[in-house]
């Protein structure tokens, strides 16, 4: 196999004394045995998407490795110093259950305290929001977490979060990427400071506690909280570190724990993905739903930043919720909560994000709350309480299974998730209702809003172009029908502008650009496409709607609903 010269270029980097013998031979195997590898791991350097940078462990550029994870913090480093000159500057640092995070966490730890700065390590596994919360408490100006969340077991990953929180965001960005692509691995300071570590936990633990149950619990009885009977599965996480003590502290004493998936572990070996996306990833929790006769299961991935819920239908089956449903039932529930306490007066607002179901738009007007709609990622939800600050920020998520509760922390948060879904369950319990009653009553109210994920995989570098060549399709060529309705409107957002096809008047977009494409059809469907900014994917989002007229009609109503999702799929040949 011939290889092309950028390739080689970088290989004859890794090859020199800058990088250990370790790193030479493992470089030097793969040119003799994995040639289709060896072109994988060198013909890029990884790059930061939505959620920071994550990809396959292994040696090269394109890979995770302490060479590539001590230049972005070296980068990061020297950008500190910038940011805040003249001033002790000290950053926080966490890492989930994957292979290599803690090693790899100590690493980032070795290059921060090489370069002057604090560093306040946790000494075992942690949840990601925990990290967020951590941040601010301790009053540092950065914080990171190595994590992949939901990836496969050969991927590890490194989030960058800022000193309010929340993960880096413009103008932050692309200031901090520019200062890493200006170093080479030769200028990577990898001489701990020890005096500058330090190993933090049990206070921190403590207090992310307390504001967790604070953040998250509304005034429910203590005889609703102890009859509602929970299924909880860590699937192999960090959750297990702190989600069954909080609830325990709050109040919620019947939590029956899946075993099996207890111990943190990451081959995460009794599922195919730990993803609470993935229906799968749950089925040991409702089997021992079943057993025990729960109200509700709550699953999270492995980093405890998003969460899977199932709860039982009105025939008594537990059935899964999507990320778009939990998500509507919080918010709401936390509206009312507001509302009942006196506390809306103009000045609150609610987070969603362009992708999630638009329903979240209908449900804020209800209760006269504004609802901002930003970019895919929490970190767009956790800018807006950065850029509002005159606004209180109740609450907001996307349909990937993420949610926030309040401003405490500054991204999704599945610790105070999981407890405000069991408030949501235990006061529906308490007054004769169900989590699905109150859903579908939501549907009556509002309008009955369905979505769908078709999520297309395409991996290596023939995958990328591929998603490529996909977004370029559909960007030069727009739908001008969908399923026999007519698309009204297209929004670019790489290009920032709306355009009416009807009108042809076209409107420019106060929002960030990103490679994303909404179409908006007559009957008021939405589809989105968007490739994914952590995996080998493109996504198509679909949301479809109709008048409910009452929960009577649900189950007519949602088979036409079913119905219009899979003519839009086959008429986009997403099948």
């Amino acid at each position: 196999m011939e290889i092309k010269q950028n390739i080689l270029d970088a290989l004859n980097v890794w090859l020199t004394p800058t990088f250990d013998k370790e790193t030479q031979q493992a470089v030097k195997e793969l040119m003799t045995t994995s040639p289709k590898e060896l072109e994988e791991s060198f013909y890029k350097d990884l790059e930061f998407g939505t959620g920071g940078m994550r990809g396959i462990m292994g040696v090269g550029n394109n890979r995770i490795n302490k060479y590539t994870l001590g230049k972005s913090t070296q980068g990061l480093s020297d950008y500190l110093h910038i940011a805040f000159p003249n001033q002790p500057i000290k950053a926080a640092i966490a890492y989930d259950c994957r292979h290599n995070s803690d090693t790899l966490a100590k690493l980032v730890a070795d290059v921060f305290s090489a370069n002057g700065i604090e560093v306040y390590l946790f000494s075992e596994l942690r949840p990601t929001p925990e990290l967020s919360f951590a941040v601010k408490h301790l009053g540092c100006q950065c914080g990171i977490v190595l994590t992949a969340s939901h990836n496969p077991p050969e991927y590890n990953g490194y989030k960058v979060y800022w000193e309010d929180g929340g993960q880096i965001v413009p103008p932050e960005d692309e200031k901090i990427i520019n200062t890493i692509e200006k170093l080479n691995f030769d200028q990577i300071k990898f001489d701990a400071n020890e005096d500058l570590i330090h190993y933090i936990d049990t206070d921190v633990d403590k207090a992310f506690i307390k504001s967790s149950i604070e953040n998250a619990s509304f005034n429910t009885p203590t005889a609703a909280k102890e009859n509602l009977n929970v299924v909880f599965t860590s699937l192999h996480g960090t959750s297990i570190t702190l989600v069954p003590e909080t609830l325990s502290q709050a109040g919620y004493t019947n939590v029956h724990i899946v075993e099996e998936q207890r111990v943190p572990n990451g081959d995460f070996p009794t599922v195919k993905s730990p993803n609470p996306e993935e229906p799968e990833a749950l089925a040991m929790a409702m089997e021992l739903a079943d057993k025990t006769n729960s109200d509700i299961v709550v699953g999270t991935d492995p980093d405890c930043d998003r969460l899977g819920v199932a709860v039982r239908n009105n025939e008594g089956q537990m059935t899964l919720l999507n990320g778009n449903q939990t998500m509507i039932l919080m918010t709401a529930f936390l509206l009312e909560q507001w509302k009942k306490a006196g506390k809306i007066n103009g000045k609150q607002f609610v987070g969603s994000t362009i992708v999630s179901t638009p329903m979240m738009m209908e449900l804020a007007t209800n209760y006269d709350v504004e609802c901002k709609v930003g970019l895919t990622g929490f970190k767009w939800i956790a800018k807006m309480i950065k850029d509002f600050p005159e606004l209180e920020f109740i609450g907001g998520g996307e349909e990937s299974f993420g949610f926030m509760v309040g401003d405490a922390v500054r991204d999704k948060d599945a610790v105070a998730a999981t407890l405000l879904i069991c408030e949501v369950a235990a006061q529906a319990k308490a007054k004769g209702s169900s989590v699905y009653k109150e859903l579908l009553q939501l549907y009556v109210d509002n309008g009955f809003y369905k979505e769908h994920l078709v999520s297309l995989t395409k991996k290596g570098i023939e995958g990328l172009q591929e998603i490529s060549q996909m977004m370029v399709d559909l960007r030069e060529n727009p739908l001008k029908e969908i399923n026999g309705q007519r698309v009204i409107i297209v929004e670019d957002y790489q290009s920032s502008t709306a355009k009416n096809l009807l009108t042809d008047e076209e409107t420019v977009m106060d929002i960030p650009k990103s490679n994303v494409l909404i179409y908006y059809t007559e009957d008021g469907s939405k589809i989105c496409a968007r490739p994914s900014g952590t995996e080998p994917k493109i996504k198509f989002y679909i949301s479809v709607n109709a008048e409910l007229e009452s929960v009577e009609d649900f189950t007519e109503v949602e088979a036409i609903l079913n119905e219009k999702i899979k003519n839009i799929i086959i008429a986009m040949q997403l099948n």
